[in-house]
């Protein structure tokens, strides 16, 4: 009897963790009681991440040594805007390098970095924290649901 490897759109019980290469984890849920269960191609899991489960055998650990072109892309300087504080919600307590979830007008979330807080106005980056870094992409495959 071969064993099932993970094709795209599988349902995974996953444990996982994300780190910038030699560094400590942004991500991990290998701590966790439950694995995270999710399903290839709906979004839980960036697609660059997602590739590299393709073929997996469950039960066995990878760390994958990741580029930037491989894990999160280099950062792109337009998605570095300023807002002005008006347009953000009155109670937000901004503050230098915090992580804030934007809600854009059409209702997505966005996660965003504070650069500068100015008197109008705040500098925000929208590149996702991880771009421009070498990352270990760690993970174990529990079960195919």
């Amino acid at each position: 009897m071969t064993t099932r490897t993970v094709a795209p759109g599988d349902t995974l019980e996953i444990r996982y963790a994300l780190r910038p290469r030699g560094g400590d984890d942004i991500v991990s849920n290998f701590g966790d009681p439950e694995p995270d269960t999710l399903t290839l191609g709906d979004g839980t899991l960036s697609p660059m991440l997602e590739q590299w489960l393709i073929d997996l055998v469950p039960g066995e650990r990878h760390v994958f040594l990741l580029d930037p072109w491989q894990a999160f892309g280099a950062s792109q300087p337009e998605l570095i805007q300023t807002l002005p504080k008006a347009d953000l919600p009155a109670e937000l307590e901004l503050e230098l390098d915090q992580l804030f979830e934007f809600t854009m007008p059409n209702g997505q979330t966005l996660a965003g970095r504070v650069l500068e807080i100015g008197d109008e106005s705040v500098k925000v980056d929208f590149n996702h924290p991880l771009a421009d870094l070498c990352i270990e992409f760690e993970v174990e495959i529990v079960r195919i649901l």
